[in-house]
């Protein structure tokens, strides 16, 4: 199929390298000129690396255009950071047509945005927007045009706006991704399903002192001991308690699922946790006030968590207090803006209200 990829991090050469070697036909933008253009002159070449060697994968096309990069696609795929979507979202709206689906790996309700840019541009394109748990791939760059994927996901729970257009992009996203997708409703499930918000937040809080003391700290190996195991499994039943508040069902993908040896597989499968501590390639630098574990999971992250519970009527003390924290560490106040019902224009509705919106659409 053809897909297009937007963006040039990790998830998204990620993305465009293991399609293309899956034999789909992978259009993949970026804003960066010169990259681009580097790209372009190294071949239009992603060189992916995995358990079974190295794999040199030919894009159909590396463009700074979005028109170009979508015309003609089924599927567009955006894993680029939330804090990025707005931008995003303002460039691709006027040039989706019927019956493309966009999927967000994941998103923080980001499908909302993008559906917002295209109707705030007067396109009548009948598009699905949809989002998942985490990014399909643990995946890190390795040079310019090289990524190496560790783990590919096993299970993705996909929420879709509107939902009544779910079953024909839940297909579309599944021809990508075969025998990966699990419908889990709409768009605010899906966002729920979030798991970036949940991880990341302690680790990267509760270990502040290692990260600023040491150049690269593996938050995921040393960094992830019982506390703050602990604290995550708490956190973590609040964002259970705000779906269940809501009507969402099970499965919820409880992140003690990632860490264990037994019981319900994850989204990233059994063993994920140890081969992604057994890469080293999470042994990082991180600048706590401007890396996206805070700019995006924690600040937009937890912001949106705290705002739907609120609608939902459920308590997050957790969640409030590493946003009071975080913003502290930034010397922000995350309890302002951030990524909430009120800042996505949806402040107004009651639950109802939003999930008729959320079936319906717009």
């Amino acid at each position: 199929m053809k897909i297009a990829v937007l963006g040039g991090g990790n998830g998204s050469f990620a993305a465009a390298g293991d399609f293309a070697l899956s034999g789909h036909e992978i259009r993949l933008w970026r804003r960066d000129t010169e990259q681009v253009e580097a790209h372009r002159a190294a071949g239009s070449r992603i060189v992916v690396k995995d358990h079974t060697g190295r794999h040199d994968v030919q894009l159909a096309v590396v463009t700074t255009d979005i028109a170009e990069a979508v015309s003609g696609v089924e599927l567009v795929l955006c894993p680029a950071p939330a804090f990025a979507q707005p931008d995003i979202a303002r460039l691709l709206a006027p040039h989706l047509r019927d019956g493309q689906v966009v999927f967000l790996p994941p998103a923080t309700f980001g499908s909302m945005i993008f559906a917002q840019a295209v109707r705030d541009v007067g396109n009548p394109a009948e598009a699905s927007f949809a989002e998942t748990g985490t990014l399909p791939w643990l995946t890190r760059k390795h040079g310019p045009f090289e990524v190496a994927i560790t783990i590919r996901a096993k299970r993705l729970p996909v929420g879709v706006f509107p939902l009544h257009q779910a079953p024909y992009a839940l297909e579309v996203i599944g021809r990508a991704f075969p025998d990966a997708i699990e419908p889990c409703g709409d768009a605010l499930s899906g966002a729920l399903m979030n798991a970036g918000p949940i991880i990341h937040p302690p680790l990267i809080v509760m270990n502040a002192g290692p990260i600023e003391h040491f150049e690269r700290w593996d938050i995921h190996k040393e960094g992830t001991q019982a506390a703050i195991r602990r604290v995550t499994d708490a956190l973590d039943a609040e964002r259970i308690a705000v779906r269940e508040a809501l009507g969402y069902g099970a499965p919820h993908f409880p992140l003690a699922h990632h860490y264990a040896k037994e019981g319900e597989i994850w989204m990233y499968g059994r063993g994920s946790h140890d081969r992604l501590t057994d890469s080293g390639d999470w042994r990082e630098r991180i600048v706590l006030t401007e890396h996206r574990y805070m700019r995006e999971d924690l600040r937009l992250g937890l912001s949106l968590l705290v705002s739907v519970a609120s609608l939902a009527g459920v308590a997050t003390p957790l969640a409030k207090a590493f946003l009071a924290i975080g913003g502290a560490i930034c010397g922000e106040n995350f309890a302002q803006g951030g990524r909430t019902l009120e800042t996505l224009g949806l402040g107004k509705l009651h639950k109802a209200e939003l999930q008729t919106l959320l079936r319906e659409g717009f």
